[in-house]
């Protein structure tokens, strides 16, 4: 926003409505892709959310609620963090996951670095929601973390 308002052409107000313009063609490009196709792979949740996520400055957490059929039912940001660290609980997955009847949900978050390795904290909420999603009967898919033009996924790796 503050590159576009430094242009002499462009000022805050017309900024701001390329800002708002960019914002709604990811989020349409994001639910007309999902929320009607079946998502069996890890990659296909990377085509999907990728796009949006790997050039956030900051780490942005996203749990993609999924029906028996494994549809996106919706996705939803449970946590915004700083450069290198974001918090998640239990409670803000399972809470939206049982309220939208959730059959199962993925994990995905973004590591501005561009690294894709998975940190500790990483495996262990990974650890922690699988137990959880266990036992509320909602499974967690997989956990895929987005780095640049890469990917980590728990599922492929075998870590989950």
């Amino acid at each position: 926003m503050s590159e576009l308002c430094a242009m002499k052409e462009i000022g805050s107000a017309k900024a701001a409505q390329i800002k708002a313009a960019l914002e709604v063609g990811k989020r349409m490009s994001s639910q007309s892709s999902g929320s009607k196709s079946k998502m069996p792979s890890a990659r296909d949740f990377v085509d999907l959310y990728s796009p949006f996520l790997r050039h956030l400055k900051k780490e942005i957490v996203k749990v993609v609620l999924l029906n028996p059929k494994l549809s996106v039912i919706r996705d939803i940001t449970i946590s915004e963090g700083s450069l290198n660290a974001s918090i998640v609980h239990p409670r803000e997955v399972m809470i939206p996951a049982i309220k939208d009847s959730a059959a199962s949900f993925v994990l995905m978050h973004n590591h501005p670095s561009g690294d894709s390795t998975p940190s500790q904290q990483d495996i262990e909420i990974t650890h922690r929601l699988s137990k959880t999603g266990e036992i509320v009967g909602i499974k967690l898919v997989d956990h895929i973390i987005i780095a640049g033009s890469e990917y980590y996924s728990f599922v492929e790796e075998g870590m989950i």
